[in-house]
């Protein structure tokens, strides 16, 4: 069996989600029925990291499994002409047979963007906050989360997880035109870590929290203690590092 590496970019706009679910519009669901088709062969395919309903990926790193190779061309031409046009695989290569998208990842990096505008064009990428927000303050938050710590102030609760701790090597804000850009790489990350960090930013760029309070959040170890969740669709998967 020869084990093939796919990374891709969707548009979570109109998905359910990453993740199958019968009856439902997922990306899982549409990259496994294009390859199925294409290798006339059932195929499941791994992902680097589940995202949620209308979040986006630039840089998804899936695996699976099929009987025969082909040139990278077929996969990514054949595999593009099969797909709907909110996903497109960017590159394909065969691997190892121990590689795993989830499991072999050493760091995913996201980006989350706030449009200080109403926006026409790319509404569906950014979260508009119609407030003044203090970009040095959340800058320096989100510094304190560099290093390892539990999260799990920063994970939607109920989530059921083993352990809530992260390894941040990435966290900041820098200001980018109209546009407000969090960036952060780590090597794993809780449910809903990244909007919560974004909602919670957001409180410190009102002025409604100061920065040295991160700390805090940390310690706390409760959901409650945290900000809102952002809204989904200014988040997008744009790395992951093997």
């Amino acid at each position: 069996m020869a084990n093939i590496k796919l990374v891709l970019e969707y548009d979570g706009t109109h998905f359910n989600g990453w993740q199958y679910q019968p009856e439902q519009r997922t990306v899982q669901g549409a990259v496994e029925t294009a390859l199925s088709r294409l290798t006339a062969e059932p195929i499941r395919v791994h992902c680097a990291g589940r995202t949620d309903s209308g979040v986006h990926a630039l840089g998804q790193v899936v695996n699976f499994h099929c009987r025969r190779v082909w040139n990278p061309e077929v996969y990514v031409n054949g595999g593009n002409g099969l797909l709907p046009r909110d996903v497109r695989i960017l590159s394909a290569e065969p691997v190892s047979d121990d590689f795993h998208s989830r499991y072999s990842a050493r760091s995913r990096s996201y980006r989350y963007q706030i449009s200080r505008r109403v926006c026409a064009v790319g509404r569906h990428y950014r979260w508009y906050v119609p407030y003044e927000l203090d970009l040095d303050a959340m800058h320096c938050a989100v510094s304190g989360l560099l290093g390892e710590h539990d999260f799990e102030s920063f994970c939607q609760a109920g989530s059921g997880l083993h352990h809530f701790r992260c390894l941040v090597h990435r966290a900041e804000w820098r200001r980018q035109g109209d546009d407000l850009i969090f960036e952060i790489t780590a090597n794993r990350f809780v449910h809903n870590m990244v909007r919560i960090i974004v909602g919670t930013s957001v409180e410190f760029g009102r002025g409604r929290r100061r920065p040295q309070e991160m700390q805090a959040i940390l310690q706390a170890r409760d959901r409650r203690v945290a900000g809102p969740t952002a809204p989904a669709h200014g988040l997008l998967l744009t790395a992951v590092d093997y």
